[in-house]
């Protein structure tokens, strides 16, 4: 079942589609053509805490990655969201490479880090190739630009071009960008994101930088779409999913879903896997929709703020000056 990518206003487009008996396996279609899952595995984490992690004094988890992606493939997962930060993608390829899923059926994306892109182009370059040996594959269905870094985003996105040309990667996609990031990129590309994967869920519901996008027909990716499960047990989440007998992770996956936004999830454990992963069977109402819609606060903006001014410039020169980070950006 094939869902064709476009802006939904609110709750109007989307009651035409609401009565379906949505699988979360569907595909959306992308402003070239081509297909890309609507749930995906996040790898974050899996066998591996990055240094500069925010909590990199938390311990990895005692499954093993052969472990994780195999519960995560055997739920109905196929597409996996890597990144050279994660500092996982050898131990991720050869997880997948066990599980014996043809290469055809999986959907592989990944990102170059803020360290990447501050070195430059070639840099870049180099890492797409790192990846590809390390994920064990020829291509890459999507590559990401993980940070617009001050001054050197552009290049690292030409970069991404020359190795979409060469056929090293299917699509190239944006990761953090506000809508002046790309504003900026803009008038120096050739080849047109695909998607923009930023944190969105119902506590930092950013309306206005996702119409923008939407409106350019940039694909939305929602990380962080479950809070990290720090909300499970906000009144309005816990009595939405009482109503509809359902997990708090659903109802956000599903919030998600109803805003045509795809969603990343992650988790160690299998339960919690299918919980994420099928998250269908049921709609949202408007009423619902709509009180979902205003757990965005104020803290949660500036929150933002502070790590988007702190992660554009992380683990480069730059977070020792702060040089070139935006004064002003599209907050909401």
């Amino acid at each position: 079942f094939v869902v064709v990518c476009c802006c939904f206003k609110k709750n109007n487009n989307w009651k035409k589609l609401k009565k379906k008996n949505w699988k979360m396996s569907f595909d959306l279609e992308l402003n070239d053509g081509t297909k890309h899952p609507m749930v995906g595995f996040g790898t974050y984490k899996v066998g591996f805490v990055p240094a500069s992690s925010s909590d990199s004094t938390q311990t990895t988890n005692s499954r093993s990655p052969d472990e994780i992606i195999q519960d995560a493939v055997d739920v109905g997962y196929r597409y996996f969201d890597c990144a050279e930060f994660y500092g996982n993608e050898k131990e991720i390829g050869q997880a997948l490479k066990a599980t014996k899923i043809p290469r055809e059926e999986l959907y592989l994306v990944s990102k170059a880090w803020t360290t990447t892109i501050y070195r430059g182009g070639d840099a870049v370059k180099a890492q797409v190739e790192q990846s590809l040996k390390d994920l064990q594959t020829d291509y890459l269905d999507l590559f990401l630009v993980h940070w617009p870094v001050p001054e050197k985003h552009i290049e690292a996105y030409l970069a991404l071009e020359e190795m979409f040309t060469a056929g090293k990667i299917r699509g190239i996609g944006l990761s953090n960008y506000t809508i002046e990031d790309y504003e900026e990129l803009k008038p120096h590309i050739s080849v047109k994101p695909l998607v923009n994967q930023f944190e969105i869920n119902p506590f930092l519901y950013r309306k206005n930088t996702i119409q923008y996008f939407q409106s350019e027909g940039i694909q939305l990716e929602a990380y962080r779409a479950l809070r990290q499960a720090k909300e499970m047990d906000n009144d309005v989440v816990a009595t939405i999913a009482k109503k509809h007998s359902k997990k708090g992770s659903q109802i956000l996956t599903r919030w998600c879903i109803q805003h045509n936004i795809i969603v990343l999830a992650k988790s160690s454990r299998k339960e919690r896997m299918e919980e994420n992963f099928n998250a269908d069977g049921f709609t949202l109402d408007d009423e619902d929709m709509e009180a979902l819609d205003q757990l965005t606060t104020e803290e949660n903006i500036e929150v933002f703020v502070g790590l988007y001014k702190k992660c554009v410039v992380r683990d480069t020169p730059l977070q020792n000056t702060g040089e070139g980070i935006k004064d002003k950006i599209t907050t909401n």
